[in-house]
């Protein structure tokens, strides 16, 4: 970008509430207010002096919110107040989860601070509007207070572009990271650290031990709804930035999903839950409560109806396994949790579809989650199947559906859905959120976190409509042959060959009688961090587990052997990820240790020192780290069901002379252009 050589007008000076542009250009420099007076050297205004560098600089000097920032993060800003601020730095984040976020710091002359831009605002970057020396009026934005730390998290700004590119203004110096007590009116106790990570720049502050009467008052809070219209929502947070590093936040958004309650049993415990999607104009986020939860807010929560969400409500990774959403994030909520129905629904957009045809479902992977439409041309009666693994009825009913591609497809509803489902033939249905199987060609069903419309309101289902009445009834179609990748009958794979992780699942590696083995190169993007450890005998070339049996007495049963303490050893699970998709893996003490670069005993040690922090540091200084991992894959049960389960047998860090080696061969093998050459000339 290009400076701007321009006088700002003196319409966008007052827009902007700063001083105004003398009418008499000509007149000395000390008939200007004071603020001006102590930016510029006194003298006469001439048309060079305008345009030039100095000037323009102390007039975007003029237009800062000085002291903005420090009030900012005291609390006392006033909350319609939207503060000029200098860009000083941006800079790309690196982040584990693979979602692109950018860094930024802002000054207002007198401190600097540092911050993230929201997902919604990487346009920005993209078109290289918002650039170092920009001025900029934050009209919204959130500030954070993490590890010793004050975060600016922008949602929405506005650039302005007359003041050019600028060098920085002023001599701004970091805002203290905790402020003196009584400050502004600020208590010392009244500020509440939140959490944002991100490779060092962001990272987990633990919470200050609460008065025992504060701590009795929140367990004896009980779970409330207010009234539509009862709290005031000046700041909504975009549901697409929400992650466990946000606090203090709320959420104005439709349930556009409501699950049935189920139940769930473990061998100490039962309870039950329910899950709902909430959408916003930014994105949507699955969320769901336990027990307390379910009293609470299940006869609620409408689908259609919109509310304010807002914290305590935990945030934490998806389980994609149990979600149609594409959120990286999921909710659930908390004892404190308050939802509140919104009676202006203005901005919230309704259910949004993202259709796949049936004609496009050969191009789909097996098992990915995809949103059809389609006409029904046939409703089969429901049926009762009982499951191999957990002998528990099931309900079940088949659709076959049709559209304007030619093809068409059978789709399974099930349980409560099935019973009560009323579409006659004929009749147009949209599907949000159903599995796609290989079952005969090409199948899908509906997931208990999809939800389906019949005759929907929206332009492609009335061309669809449409079309069907008008030729579509009389025509034949077609449906897919089985196209999705299977073991070969002799089970003759290469078993020292590299696979994508895509490749591990299509392939149905590890389902057999036998166990099979493969290699694949992987990211590692999260460590289960609960229980990465367990106390091991001393012995050599014994690693059972030891038993506690007195205070600094542990025994081993199997070497009839008592220690005084254990020998710590990994025991981890790990999540890994490729360009093709993810996986977990298992993996034990010598690959433990090369992930996090020391042995468990060290890190036991830090954890029972009481330092989490350096605990938590440990484990995402492992995060993004590359390997080359070999793998063993054998069929499990687990709680009467069976899985496939991938454990790592070594992991070796990624050799970059070999690995530039294979991809030049690789790319050689393309002979692009009859040339041997790597290099386009």
């Amino acid at each position: 970008m290009t400076r701007n050589n321009v006088l700002p007008s003196a319409e966008t000076r007052e827009r902007l509430g700063r001083v105004p542009i003398p009418e008499d250009v000509g007149a000395n420099q000390n008939q200007t207010t004071d603020e001006r007076t102590s930016q510029h050297t006194p003298g006469t205004l001439t048309p060079d002096t305008l345009d030039s560098d100095s000037f323009k600089m102390a007039d975007a000097m003029s237009m800062l919110t000085k002291g903005s920032l420090l009030k900012a993060t005291l609390g006392t800003l006033p909350p319609d107040d939207q503060p000029v601020v200098q860009c000083v730095q941006v800079k790309p984040m690196n982040n584990q989860s693979g979602v692109e976020r950018w860094r930024v710091v802002m000054s207002d002359s007198v401190n600097f601070m540092q911050g993230m831009l929201g997902q919604q605002l990487n346009y920005l970057i993209h078109e290289n509007k918002l650039q170092k020396g920009n001025i900029v009026r934050l009209s919204q934005f959130q500030t954070n207070y993490v590890k010793d730390k004050h975060i600016l998290v922008l949602l929405e700004l506005e650039i302005m572009d007359e003041f050019g590119l600028q060098e920085k203004l002023g001599q701004p110096v970091a805002i203290e990271s905790q402020p003196p007590n009584g400050m502004d009116g600020v208590k010392q106790e009244d500020q509440q650290p939140g959490n944002i990570a991100g490779n060092g720049f962001y990272g987990n502050k633990p919470q200050q031990a609460q008065p025992q009467q504060q701590q009795q008052q929140q367990q004896n809070r009980s779970l409330t709804v207010r009234s539509g219209g009862g709290g005031s929502h000046t700041s909504i947070y975009p549901i697409e930035a929400l992650s466990p590093y946000t606090h203090r936040w709320t959420i104005k958004a439709r349930c556009t999903h409501k699950s049935d309650i189920k139940t769930w049993h473990k061998a100490s415990s039962e309870g039950k839950l329910f899950s709902c999607n909430f959408l916003d104009d930014t994105g949507e986020i699955r969320a769901t409560g336990f027990n307390e939860a379910v009293d609470a807010w299940y006869e609620v929560l409408q689908e259609g109806s919109v509310y304010y969400v807002s914290n305590p409500c935990r945030v934490q990774m998806a389980k994609k396994q149990f979600s149609n959403v594409a959120h990286d994030y999921e909710l659930t909520f908390e004892k404190d949790t308050v939802i509140e129905k919104a009676e202006d629904a203005e901005g919230v957009p309704v259910v949004t579809f993202n259709f796949t045809s049936i004609a496009d479902l050969q191009n789909i992977e097996k098992d990915n989650t995809i949103d059809v439409l389609g006409v029904l041309q046939d409703v089969g009666e429901t049926q009762e199947i009982v499951s191999k693994t957990t002998s528990k009825p099931y309900q079940k009913r088949e659709l076959t559906l049709v559209d304007n591609t030619g093809y068409n497809v059978r789709l399974t509803i099930w349980g409560k859905t099935a019973q009560s489902f009323e579409g006659q033939p004929e009749s147009v249905v949209a599907f949000k959120g159903v599995k796609v199987g290989d079952f005969g060609g090409r199948s899908l069903s509906l997931l208990s976190s999809g939800s389906m419309q019949l005759n929907p309101d929206i332009e492609q289902a009335h061309i669809l409509k449409g079309w069907y009445d008008g030729s579509g009834r009389n025509e034949s179609f077609q449906s897919h042959a089985n196209t999705m990748s299977t073991v070969n009958a002799t089970g003759g794979a290469d078993k020292n060959a590299v696979l994508t992780i895509q490749s591990v699942k299509d392939s149905g590696i590890g389902m057999g009688e036998e166990t099979d083995w493969f290699s694949t190169k992987a990211t590692i993007i999260y460590i289960k961090q609960d229980s990465f450890a367990y106390p091991a005998c001393q012995s050599e070339g014994c690693s059972k587990k030891v038993i506690e049996v007195t205070d600094n007495q542990w025994r081993c049963e199997k070497c009839d052997k008592t220690w005084e303490r254990p020998n710590y050893r990994y025991i981890m699970s790990v999540n890994v990820s490729d360009h093709t998709g993810q996986i977990w893996l298992s993996c034990f003490d010598e690959v433990g240790v090369q992930m996090m670069g020391m042995s468990a005993n060290e890190l036991m040690e830090i954890k029972e020192g009481g330092d989490d922090r350096r605990v938590a540091d440990a484990f995402q200084d492992a995060m993004c780290k590359t390997f080359n991992f070999r793998c063993k894959a054998k069929m499990d049960s687990f709680q009467d069901t069976q899985r496939v389960r991938y454990q790592v047998q070594y992991a070796n860090p990624l050799d970059f002379s070999r690995e530039a080696t294979k991809l030049a061969a690789m790319i050689k093998q393309y002979s692009i252009g009859e040339s041997n050459s790597l290099f386009v000339t």
